[in-house]
């Protein structure tokens, strides 16, 4: 069963403005001026017809009440959209409006249809005044089902109308049950009940679609406190590691280089080992800090003209102590002084590193990996091949997310902070540019990004 949140008090006079009054309110007021002049032709096209059929004096009488009443409305709609804060005693004020206008528009509109029904005299059927008070309770069911009492007023107005037409047809003319005029007030009253129906699922539908907007609000706002969160923790974490980090590697580094003594071998194999985990953890440090600043909208780029060929070649240079270690050749297609790009030497080259240290750690013992540059039109394409374990299917739209790991088990064999392409697609996009992936399960994985080429070379 679907629940129907109503206003708690008389006239949705609240004590207090939720954010529900704020949008109800809002979207009354958007459709209401969205639909002034669709409703002021409606009415002008009427009182025309009423004019050149009936009467002259009625139609201009009510062609100037319903004007004042459309300017009282337009008035509010205007002051309500325009306001960029809503407090209690403003929220009562505009509602107050709202059904001051609302209670006005519908009774001119009724006494409109109910003085044109006067006209055509009794027992006439009254097509023309009762399709104008059913068009107008349809369309109030359409558009003013935002607050329940609004609408509960207009269609009380508009149905009081509808029933006074046929009624005071069969009290004064008092025909037989088999008369139209019978026929006619049986009509009315099924109409009616289409009407309240259509004006029952109009009400539930917005109900249902305005919790549902509440619920994304909600949303939306726990996860911009839990990124905040994540980011101030980050930040905290990094700045307060990174000090006494760089004490500790420090201290290793001048001990690892003889400068002290030279250690026992026993011991000189641990701080060996020591040194290369301070490495790792202030590369961790390091990158904690690109992502903070990143979320923070702070990266910065130095950008210059680079050959993207030499940069691959430096990258692979760098990278082959690590590939030797893990048994695995890196290969590099790329000529110098060819593919140029606009960009930060150090950011593409912190890509180029990710990218084939990741190449290297998930191929098999013995693998290969290929790094192509090659420049196409007014793109340049870097392509890292490497013939390793793949990336398996379905993990799309998580292998750049932050701290994702494709051996996410806590024996997992493959070292790593996940941080890398999350690091990498951040670099890349900055820079204008792309990254993509193709891969196949136990065959292997080729990252390609694609960078604007510099228009000329130095």
């Amino acid at each position: 069963m679907t629940k129907i949140v109503v206003p708690d008090t008389p006239l949705g006079l609240r004590a207090h403005v939720t954010w529900a009054d704020r949008h109800r309110l809002r979207d009354y007021a958007q459709i209401g001026q969205k639909l002034f002049i669709q409703r002021f032709v409606i009415y002008s096209a009427a009182i025309l017809l009423t004019g050149f059929y009936y009467d002259w004096g009625t139609a201009a009488f009510y062609f100037a009440a319903v004007i004042l009443c459309e300017l009282f409305d337009f008035k509010v709609f205007h002051s309500v959209l325009k306001r960029k804060s809503l407090t209690p005693r403003v929220f009562r004020k505009d509602m107050v409006q709202v059904y001051i206008g609302t209670f006005f528009s519908a009774l001119t509109i009724s006494m409109f249809c109910v003085s044109i029904a006067r006209l055509q005299g009794l027992g006439g059927g009254h097509f023309f005044p009762l399709f104008m008070l059913v068009s107008a309770s349809i369309f109030a069911a359409m558009n003013n089902h935002h607050f329940l009492l609004v609408l509960a007023l207009r269609l009380f107005i508009y149905v009081a109308a509808i029933l006074y037409i046929p009624i005071r047809d069969v009290v004064i003319v008092q025909p037989p049950l088999t008369s139209e005029i019978w026929m006619s007030l049986f009509t009315v009253l099924f109409v009616l009940g289409f009407i309240v129906e259509l004006a029952r699922n109009f009400l539930v539908g917005y109900s249902v679609q305005l919790a549902s907007r509440i619920e994304l609000e909600n949303e939306h706002k726990r996860a911009l406190s839990a990124i905040d969160a994540k980011t101030r923790f980050l930040a905290t974490v990094s700045h307060e590691l990174r000090t006494p980090l760089t004490s500790i590697k420090g201290a290793l580094d001048m001990i690892n280089s003889g400068v002290l003594g030279k250690p026992p071998d026993k011991m000189g194999r641990l701080l060996e080992m020591a040194g290369r985990n301070s490495d790792r953890l202030g590369d961790l440090v390091g990158d904690l800090l690109f992502l903070q600043s990143s979320d923070a909208g702070h990266m910065t780029l130095n950008k210059e003209r680079l050959d993207l060929g030499r940069l691959a070649h430096d990258a692979v240079e760098q990278t082959l102590p690590y590939a030797q270690r893990v048994n695995v050749t890196i290969r590099v297609d790329a000529t110098l002084d060819e593919h140029w790009i606009e960009g930060d030497k150090k950011r593409i080259e912190q890509v180029l590193l990710n990218l084939l240290s990741n190449a290297a750690k998930f191929s098999n013992a013995g693998g290969d990996v290929r790094v192509t540059v090659e420049t196409l039109d007014d793109e340049v394409y870097l392509r890292v091949r490497d013939e390793g374990i793949g990336i398996p299917k379905g993990t799309e739209t998580h292998i750049f997310e932050e701290f994702f790991q494709i051996d996410s088990q806590d024996d997992r064999q493959f070292e790593g902070s996940g941080l890398g392409l999350s690091i990498s697609k951040r670099i890349v996009e900055a820079h204008g540019g792309q990254i993509t992936y193709d891969s196949e399960l136990g065959v292997g994985t080729t990252f390609v990004v694609v960078f604007d080429a510099a228009e000329t070379a130095p």
